[in-house]
This record gives structure tokens, C-alpha cells and sequence, in this order.
């Protein structure tokens, strides 16, 4: 990477506040480890993860500033007895591709869509699958790509 070191958006949804927790924990030991630094914020939910990317997004070309290099969302949908489920993953995933392809963003999706609780924290804890830890490096990754491309820093 460049000399200057990227400043990371975190957005956790907080349905599942424990999750969220461990999966964040795993983001910021990645995010640190290169150097970066990073800025947390909450929402209710997987939806409203890519509405809160879109805002600092909005932000940034209101205000005519940068303030970030990469974005990683933090989630989890646990399936329950209805339909919601899917509607839930799907539409997530496609607001956070959106945004990515949109704007050319280094975006990293960390919701989870598992069947229970547990599949849930074997993804979710540090020290079995660490997602969190992967979505951070994958959005590390991402910004070097943009940088080969001469996209960053911006």
C-alpha cells in the first residue's frame, strides 16, 4: 500500500448485538494489523447496511471531502419460519453490490445467512471461520487492487 493508510467504515447491524461484537473484534485485529484505522457505526439491521454506506457516500460528495477508503458490513440473518429470510439476504447483498459497482468502491459484505445460532458463531468467532477478520482483509485487498488500477488513494 502507499504511504498513507486507509480509514475503513464499519457499519455492524445490530439485530444480533453478540455477533456483531465478535464479528467486529475480527474486523479491527485485521484492520490494525495493516496499519489502518477504521470508524464504527450501528444500524437495526442487515437492510440498513447499505443505506449507511450510501449516506457517507452522499456525505463525502455533499462536503466535496474523502473521508473513506474501504466499507465493511457486519451482519447476520438467522432463518426463521418465513420468507423474510431470503428477502432479508438477497436484498442486502444487492444493495451492497450495487454500491460497489456504482461508486467503484472497495466494499466488503460480512453478513452472515446461516440456519441457526451456531452456524452463526462458527462463522462469527475469532478463533474457528473469523468472517469478520476475512471481510476486513478482503476490503485491505480490495483498496491494493484499486491502487495497481492508480484509483487510490483517491
Amino acid at each position: 500500500m502507499s504511504e498513507q493508510k486507509p480509514h475503513i467504515m464499519i457499519v455492524e447491524a445490530r439485530f444480533y448485538a453478540d455477533l456483531a461484537d465478535e464479528m467486529a473484534a475480527g474486523a479491527i485485529e485485521a484492520i490494525e494489523a495493516e496499519g489502518a484505522t477504521f470508524e464504527r457505526f450501528e444500524v437495526a439491521g442487515a437492510l440498513e447496511i447499505p443505506g449507511a454506506i450510501n449516506y457517507a457516500i452522499l456525505n463525502q460528495e455533499l462536503n466535496d471531502q474523502h473521508r473513506f477508503d474501504g466499507y465493511i458490513g457486519l451482519g447476520c440473518v438467522i432463518r426463521g419460519e418465513t420468507t423474510h429470510y431470503d428477502y432479508v439476504c438477497g436484498e442486502s447483498a444487492r444493495g451492497i453490490m450495487d454500491l460497489q459497482l456504482n461508486y467503484g468502491l472497495a466494499i466488503t459484505n460480512g453478513i452472515l445467512t446461516v440456519e441457526n445460532g451456531d452456524q452463526a458463531w462458527a462463522r462469527a468467532n475469532r478463533s474457528d471461520k473469523n468472517k469478520g477478520g476475512a471481510v476486513a482483509t478482503a476490503c485491505l485487498d480490495m483498496i491494493k487492487l484499486k491502487q495497481q488500477f492508480g484509483l487510490y488513494p483517491r
